[in-house]
């Protein structure tokens, strides 16, 4: 499932989601980097 996550406050990352953080965050995959932010809400 493709998800979008923000890093910082203009970086967007769309890639396929991964895992939930305890913290909130969530991670994507794009390629073989797994990048870690806030999900963008829908």
């Amino acid at each position: 499932m493709l998800r979008t996550i923000t890093m910082g406050s203009c970086i967007s990352v769309q890639g396929i989601f991964v895992k939930t953080m305890p913290d909130g965050r969530i991670c994507v995959k794009v390629d073989d980097v797994v990048f870690s932010g806030k999900p963008v809400t829908r």
